[in-house]
This record gives C-alpha cells, structure tokens and sequence, in this order.
C-alpha cells in the first residue's frame, strides 16, 4: 500500500514538475517574441489582383479522392481514393496512364517516386506497397506489388526520401516510420505523438534530414531522421492538425487544423509566427501548400472551398470555388505554375 502511495506521490511531483519546465520553456519562447510577422511585412507591397481557375478536371474516382501528388516531370498525377483505386494521370490530357485496385477500400496515401518509375499508396490496410510503372500499358501492376511498410494501425501519409530506395510513413498507430524499400526493413522509427499522426512533410532536400508531422494531439512535431529524435515540437492549435508543409526555404512551416486555422511555425525563431484565419471561416482545413515563392499558401478547407493566403500579410487574397464537397487535398506543382486539389466530390482539379 505504502509503494502505492509513494507511486502516486512520485507522478504527481513529475507532473508538476514537467509543467513548471514547460512554463519556463514559454516564457523563454515569449522573451524572444518581439514582433509579428504581418508588422514586419507592412512596407511589402500587397499581392495585385489574380485570377486562378480551374483549368482541367480529372474524372474517374468512384468515391471520395483522398490524396495526390505530382511526379517530378510536372505532368504527372498520382490520385488514391475511398474507391479502393490509385490512379495515375496525365494532367496535360486527363488520360488514365495507370490503374491499380488496392486490396482495400479508403487509400488514405499515395505518393510519386523521384524518379517517377514506381508509385506508394496505402490505408486501411496498414501497409504501405510500392508499385513500378511500366511503359506497357497492358501490364498487370498488381503482379509486381511490394508490400514495404507495416504499421498496426492505417497509413495516413507516405513520401519517399531523395531516392526510390527509402520512404517514410506515418501512422495511426501514433508513429512515423522509416523503410527500405528494396528489403522492407524498418530503418529508424519515432515515437512522440500521443495519438493519430495524420500528415508528414519532408524538409526541402537542402536543409539536412529532418521532417515535419502533424497529428490528432494537436501537435507539430520536427524529428531528425537518423537519430530518431523529435528535436523541437509545436502545440498551440486547438484541434488535430491534418496537415503539414514546409516552407520553400525549409525555415519553417505551415499546418492546416480543424480548428478552423492555418498557421505558420519558424523554426529558428521555434515558435508560431502567423495564424491565417477569418471569422467566416468556421470548417476545418484538410490541406495546405505553399507557392514555389513561399509568398503565397493554399489550403483546402470543409466548406467545399480553397482560401489562398498572403503568407506575410496574414491575409486572404482569394477564395475558389468549384468542387461540389470537402477540398482533402492540395499540392502545387513542382514547377509552381499550377496546383491540384482532390475532393469528396470524386473529382481533381487542375488550377491555374
């Protein structure tokens, strides 16, 4: 009994301890806050007047499309959706290059390879499989899967590192995780979210090997990728942060949150320096990407809409409309002169 009591005792005094040095650890924060983004940017010019449409449509997905992304040759499109499918597009044409059925519904991940020979996708099924592309059309893709990664939980988010050797996943099982392609061996994992992990972004390939999760404890994690450590992490959202992108210069970051905000986290200043948000804006944001420049950031939101930000200002410079359900997804090409966005509509759109 007494052993008990002591136990309890001994968490207690840790608690309060963990919070007096997270209370100090903020007022270090705030000594080092001695201005706003946006009153540093009042003497930019504001952004003039622009016009994005919709400038393909991509038709085919049966259910809710779930996530995209581009291939380094600017043109192309890999989609998965709830239908269980992965396509693989032609934005230029709309043509259907590429179809696999996955062996389950809800494929919550896809990813391009750098070299653009091999896809990634998973879900609900807790892997995530790696499937070459073939110039032959008439191949069966499905004959040549290989299953890499296994997490006891879904596959939220998948991205290969600067080669199509290793990929990095993340996990409702709370972890993000790093595999070898070619063997399927797990490389380093990482612990440190206390739920969901929903989205991962790698840093910009100059910027070292780090990256950057978000997840459903409302938190931003930065992790090293050879130590396994999460070196700084962020908690101010009041809801799970769905989504994580870094900025051009890998200096920072953006997370798009169902607390209805997007903001801004500079990591050498290691803390929240933007939050970009209206009082009409009441649904979550799913998604977010930032314009090649940095200057501008995207996000898809709930209500059916994408909002474009002025990243310096904290203003909203444009909203589009178009898709007839929730924006999941949103990804500027890799030449900046376009961006794509998936939705529950089944569809993706090609803006410019």
């Amino acid at each position: 009994m007494l052993c008990k009591k002591n136990q309890g005792e001994t968490t207690n005094t840790l608690k309060a301890e963990s919070e007096s040095l997270k209370a100090k650890l903020e007022e270090e924060r705030a000594k080092l806050h001695d201005v706003e983004l946006h009153q540093v940017a009042e003497k930019i010019d504001a952004l003039g007047q622009f016009v994005m449409k919709t400038r393909r449509t991509l038709k085919g997905h049966g259910n809710k499309v779930l996530c995209m992304d581009w291939c380094r040759d600017k043109r192309r499109i890999v989609s998965s959706s709830q239908d269980g499918k992965v396509i693989v597009w032609d934005a230029y044409t709309t043509n259907k290059e590429h179809a696999v059925t996955m062996p389950c519904t809800w494929v919550m991940a896809c990813a391009y390879a750098p070299s653009g020979c091999a896809v990634a996708c998973g879900g609900l099924d807790n892997k995530c499989s790696v499937y070459p592309l073939s110039l032959d059309k008439n191949e069966n893709l499905a004959a040549k899967k290989k299953s890499v990664a296994m997490h006891t939980n879904y596959l939220s988010s998948c991205s290969f590192t600067n080669s199509d050797m290793q990929i990095l996943t993340s996990s409702g099982d709370g972890t993000c995780a790093l595999w070898d392609v070619e063997s399927g061996q797990l490389l380093q994992s990482f612990h440190g979210h206390s739920a969901d992990v929903l989205s991962l972004d790698l840093a910009p390939s100059e910027t070292g090997n780090t990256f950057v999760s978000g997840g459903c404890d409302k938190k931003a994690n930065v992790w090293d990728m050879r130590s396994g450590q999460n070196v700084q992490s962020f908690e101010t959202h009041e809801s799970d942060i769905n989504n994580v992108k870094y900025y051009p210069s890998g200096d920072a970051f953006a997370t798009g949150s169902d607390d209805a905000t997007c903001r801004l986290y500079d990591l050498r200043a290691d803390r929240e320096v933007a939050i970009y948000s209206k009082d009409s804006i009441i649904f979550g944001a799913s998604s977010v990407d930032f314009s090649l420049s940095g200057r501008l950031l995207f996000a898809g939101y709930n209500d059916y809409t994408i909002n474009v930000w002025d990243v310096l200002k904290g203003t909203r410079v444009a909203i589009l409309f178009g898709h007839e359900n929730r924006v999941s997804t949103v990804r500027v090409s890799p030449d900046g002169t376009a961006f794509c966005s998936g939705s529950w509509d089944n569809t993706l759109r090609i803006w410019a």
